[in-house]
């Protein structure tokens, strides 16, 4: 992971706290405890620590979903499609005798 994060562009956490206009607490807090279940990736550089632009970025997409939860399918069924799982569902039922 930490290789990873070098490679990308590298940000202070004040310089990113300043960028979104948040304070650097906020940005410590997604660090150490982090928002749904996501933490933000940060690195250490002389005894300084560092996250990247792309790490923000995927903990924005990681914590957004998390709080969108599931999405549904994005494919509709056709009429034809819908009427082959419910007569799915009623043979299987019949199956089972219920």
């Amino acid at each position: 992971m930490t290789s990873d994060l070098l490679e990308e562009k590298k940000v202070s956490m004040t310089e990113l706290a300043r960028q979104l206009g948040v304070t650097i607490p906020t940005i410590w807090r997604w660090r150490q405890r982090g928002v749904r279940g996501v933490r933000l990736e940060t690195f250490m550089i002389g005894g300084r620590r560092f996250t990247t632009q792309e790490a923000h970025r995927r903990f924005v997409e990681a914590t957004t979903a998390a709080a969108d939860g599931p999405q549904p399918s994005t494919a509709a069924r056709t009429s034809r499609q819908r009427q082959a799982a419910i007569d799915r569902a009623e043979a299987e039922l019949d199956r089972a005798g219920i």
